[in-house]
């Protein structure tokens, strides 16, 4: 009974790939001002924000999070300042300066894997 009552936890180990990244999921942009986590942040700033679950009561505000673009493979480091209603678990809401980093803000959303430091 005790095994396989352990079996379980091994069933329940994350899928390869997933120990890398912890989540994926669709970006976009917003214009910042006073956010979720009590600071008012400005469109320049390397910030971002998440769903509702994922930001779990603010547990995870000034947390950083390295975020990879999927098609380009290029990558920037950002600081949690807000809540994004609309998201979805592993959306990630940004600035409008860390958008730019990775695509043009005519693009509108691109797709995004991402992990926190």
């Amino acid at each position: 009974m005790i095994a396989a009552f352990f079996s379980a936890f091994t069933l329940a180990a994350p899928a390869p790939g997933l120990e890398k990244w912890g989540f994926s999921g669709k970006a976009t942009y917003f214009e910042v001002g006073l956010g979720s986590c009590g600071q008012t942040n400005v469109n320049s700033d390397y910030i971002v924000a998440l769903s509702p679950s994922t930001y779990a009561g603010g547990s995870r505000c000034g947390k950083q999070v390295k975020i990879t673009d999927k098609a380009t493979g290029t990558h920037a480091v950002a600081t949690v300042r807000d809540t994004c209603p609309g998201c979805s678990a592993g959306d990630l809401d940004m600035s409008p300066s860390l958008f730019s980093h990775f695509e043009n803000l005519d693009k509108g959303t691109f797709q995004v894997e991402w992990e926190f430091l």
